[in-house]
């Protein structure tokens, strides 16, 4: 069963089924994105024409920050990633790169976030009444990204999509998966 089709009106709550490794709390994410203008041509991927979803933190002071949270022992890592994504967002998509693994600092978390290709946007998620969501360019989410780690991961995301075609961004779920084979 598609995931949009099992989305519940509640986000996953409780920490009896979280993941721990080495004591350190495991979090998956997305850094969801989109073109601004559908490109036909086999051509690299141009900066100006990306967009990626930034939301607000429930926490005040916090920032914008990319969806995130909890990966669960029910679950596989996608999984996971894309429930977040739904869950804090309200977007659906397609996992297509993972864009590494960082330390949370001072919260005893790691956590691996991947890029996600927007499908659909939904009107009604979980976080609705909690966060706002953002469109807005790459230079407008390096300004808005407090934490170093968010401004690697998105470091990270331009520079894959700038050194593939842009024909990855229209293939199917799962055809890039020799750079998340390790997980």
């Amino acid at each position: 069963m598609e995931l949009k089709n099992m989305l519940t009106v509640v986000s996953r709550t409780g920490r009896h089924l979280q993941r721990y490794d080495k004591g350190c709390r495991q979090v998956v994410g997305c850094i969801p994105y989109r073109f601004k203008v559908a490109n036909t041509k086999t051509t690299l991927v141009d900066e100006d024409s990306l967009e990626v979803l930034v939301i607000s933190a429930q926490r005040k002071g916090k920032g914008m920050l990319f969806p995130k949270g909890g990966w669960e022992t029910d679950e596989s890592i996608f999984e996971a990633a894309k429930r977040e994504t739904v869950e804090e967002a309200g977007v659906v998509g397609d996992i297509k790169n993972c864009l590494g693994q960082w330390n949370f600092e001072n919260q005893n978390k790691e956590g691996f976030m991947f890029a996600l290709l927007v499908k659909e946007q939904l009107e009604f998620w979980p976080e609705k009444d909690k966060r706002q969501r953002i469109w807005m360019s790459v230079a407008e989410a390096r300004k808005e990204c407090k934490q170093k780690w968010m401004k690697d991961a998105l470091d990270k995301l331009v520079k894959w999509l700038s050194t593939n075609e842009a024909h990855l961004a229209s293939s199917s779920p799962g055809q890039d998966r020799k750079s998340k084979s390790n997980l």
